[in-house]
């Protein structure tokens, strides 16, 4: 017998179900199928929580992963296999690699190495967790536009995500505020990111919208989750959700979330945001977007140790709504029916975790195959 269809028992103090949690419980696992989530009575597990294995619809850490240290790049694959392990010691078991099809010197971007990520997240050699790709496009840019819409006719995107990250547009209230982010404070980089942002405020507005409306509509056509980026204000959500758009993620202010809301969009806020207590660029509170009942999930953003950490920021809301918006809802935007659930006949996609002192994932399970262990 494959060790894929061998059974696999686990237990939880707590285990998370769609409808609320069990205090000591196991799933049974078989033919890397949920056969069954049933009580035990045991209330002697550690502490442990079982929890459906996280999906990660935005992480663009795999980028930074290819630049360790300025001055030194590694290959896609190396990169991207450190990304995998690493996104199951933050119990990322369905995992949207973002990837940013721009030229950006100062952010060590470029499409050539965006084209040789996806082409490793495409071939899969070695990875343990389920990867797929999320493609940027930065629309004030010509080359990025031109290489994301190329993508239609390669069924290897899932999602792709379209921004316009400018000076005086979103998150960046002018030409400093752009440089200093973009190239955190390194000097020759800075004077880049300076330029990059004077050319990117050229292009007008209409322009904007018009690649905006018409990438949206070719990709959603080609079946791929379209998401708009930073929307400002509820004009730009309308924008965007009448061309094709399904999914806002980190709207800038209350006002495009409810506006998301609204619409019949998803919305998605940062992590990290919610975790830190704020924005680090003073834009939208994730807390005050969840209190407002407009946040639909949550995405790594960056971090990846932040959406587990999300789960136990208490947010008054019951256990299993916060899980919810790291493994169920983001499963239903993406399409993905199969998992994000402990539930029978569901994919066995579960994660272990200790969650004191620190939220730690001890044992992770993919498609019914432990694949992590550690610690007691």
């Amino acid at each position: 017998m494959s060790e894929r269809t061998e059974r696999l028992v686990v237990e939880g103090e707590t285990v998370v179900t769609p409808d609320g949690t069990l205090d000591g419980g196991r799933v049974v696992v078989e033919g890397g199928r949920i056969a069954a989530v049933e009580p035990t009575g045991r209330i002697d597990a550690g502490g442990r929580v079982v929890l459906p294995g996280l999906v990660d619809l935005h992480g663009d850490e795999v980028e930074r992963y290819r630049f360790p240290r300025s001055g030194e790049r590694v290959d896609a694959a190396t990169a991207l296999a450190t990304a995998d392990r690493l996104a199951l010691a933050a119990g990322v078991t369905t995992k949207f690699d973002a990837i940013a099809f721009e030229d950006a010197p100062e952010k060590n971007r470029s499409i050539e190495g965006a084209t040789e990520l996806l082409a490793a997240v495409a071939a899969g050699a070695d990875l343990v967790a389920d990867h797929r790709v999320h493609a940027r496009c930065e629309v004030t840019d010509p080359a990025s536009v031109a290489a994301v819409g190329d993508l239609v006719e390669r069924p290897v995107v899932d999602i792709a995500s379209l921004m316009a990250h400018a000076p005086g547009r979103g998150q960046f209230e002018d030409e400093a505020a752009f440089a200093s982010r973009y190239a955190d404070g390194r000097g020759a980089a800075a004077d880049e990111a300076a330029r990059a942002g004077r050319e990117r405020r050229g292009v007008p507005e209409a322009t904007v919208r018009e690649r905006v409306a018409d990438l949206a509509e070719e990709l959603s056509a080609a079946d791929v989750l379209v998401a708009s980026h930073d929307d400002a204000d509820p004009a730009a959500v309308d924008h965007a959700v009448e061309h094709g758009v399904d999914l806002c993620e980190y709207p800038v202010s209350l006002a495009a979330a409810r506006r998301a809301h609204e619409r019949g969009a998803a919305t998605a806020m940062g992590a990290p945001n919610l975790v830190r207590g704020g924005s680090l660029w003073g834009n939208l509170d994730a807390r005050e977007a969840v209190d407002a009942g407009v946040v639909d999930l949550l995405c790594s953003d960056y971090r990846p140790q932040a959406l587990l950490a999300s789960v136990f920021v208490d947010t008054g809301e019951p256990l299993a709504r916060r899980v919810a918006r790291v493994t169920s809802e983001p499963a239903r935007v993406a399409g993905l029916d199969d998992r994000g659930r402990l539930a029978p006949g569901a994919r066995a996609d579960l994660v272990v975790v200790d969650p004191d002192p620190v939220p730690t994932v001890t044992r992770a399970v993919v498609a019914g195959r432990e694949v992590y262990r550690c610690g007691r």
